[in-house]
């Protein structure tokens, strides 16, 4: 049993270092840089240029090589000096991510690259603790991590998976890594910039041109506005020997590319113009007859 303990430990620490090289090597960290003060407080210049150095792109490869090659070398040899190179790497990371918690929690730790970017939080100093655990128990494994993997035992099959879903549930960077992937939110159609070229496009693809490009009498447009999710566009045309409107209705939602139309007589687009100049004229005119009222202001009082 003890022996089983200790292989599995073998197998997790190598999982999980050449995880954490392949995160560092492949995955780029965002251009953000940590703030110079937390909560109003300045963060001490040690930590500052600790901060600066795990952000630069060199110093996170060469921990990344440094962690691949840990975990290959608990993979092919089961010598002693290692098993202590790996328990001291980690027992350093778990003194660096309990310092970032304690003095500027907000860097994120660098654990596994970019995708350890969020603060550094509970969950992530006491899984540093427990790797650190693991290694000095596997200090005492008989075994390389290849010589387990040819004869899996159910009991380090069972305990490996039942540590690596407790290292799952510890690790906040699946949510980073759910977000890499995460498609990004369309913008929603009334924000969304529609040029006038796609308008266009859409229109004289739509059946609705089809059906009255012929009583179109203008392909420059008398008037272009836009509402909400739709952009609307006005041609003069004829029909039955009447002037209308021909008044198209286009979708600037990325995907809908639907169009509507509506023939409006002229004379009822002009009868309505004429109606509100009119209102207006009123409004005005209401306004300028109307007395100013004195505002009466009682001295003493």
């Amino acid at each position: 049993m003890v022996t089983a303990i200790q292989n599995t430990q073998v197998l997790l620490l190598a999982a999980v270092l050449l995880v954490a090289c392949l995160a560092k090597l492949t995955m780029r960290e965002r251009t953000a840089g940590a703030p110079d003060h937390v909560h109003g407080v300045p963060v001490p210049a040690g930590l500052a240029r600790l901060s600066a150095l795990r952000r630069s792109r060199g110093m996170t490869v060469g921990l990344g090589i440094g962690e691949g090659m840990l975990g290959l070398a608990l993979l092919v040899t089961s010598h002693l000096s290692v098993r202590l190179a790996t328990t001291v790497a980690f027992a350093a990371a778990t003194w660096v991510v309990g310092e970032l918690r304690v003095h500027r929690p907000d860097a994120g730790c660098g654990c596994f690259g970019a995708l350890s970017a969020k603060k550094v939080d509970r969950r992530s100093v006491l899984r540093a603790m427990l790797f650190t655990c693991a290694a000095v128990v596997s200090l005492g494994a008989p075994h390389a991590g290849v010589e387990v993997l040819r004869d899996v035992h159910t009991q380090v099959g069972l305990m490996f998976a039942v540590e690596v879903a407790l290292f799952l549930a510890l690790s906040p960077e699946l949510a980073e890594l759910a977000g890499r992937h995460r498609l990004p939110r369309a913008v929603p159609c009334e924000r969304r910039r529609s040029p006038m070229p796609e308008t266009y496009a859409r229109l004289y693809d739509s059946s609705a041109w089809t059906d009255h490009e012929n009583a179109i009498k203008s392909a420059v447009p008398l008037d272009v506005w836009r509402e909400g999710c739709w952009r609307f566009v006005a041609f003069p045309g004829r029909v039955r020997e009447r002037d209308v409107e021909i008044v198209f209705a286009v979708s600037t939602s990325e995907r809908d590319r639907a169009v509507r139309s509506v023939v409006v007589a002229s004379e009822v687009v002009a009868s309505e113009v004429a109606a509100s100049e009119v209102v207006a004229s009123e409004v005005v005119a209401s306004e300028v007859a109307a007395p100013v009222q004195p505002n009466l202001v009682s001295e003493g009082r």
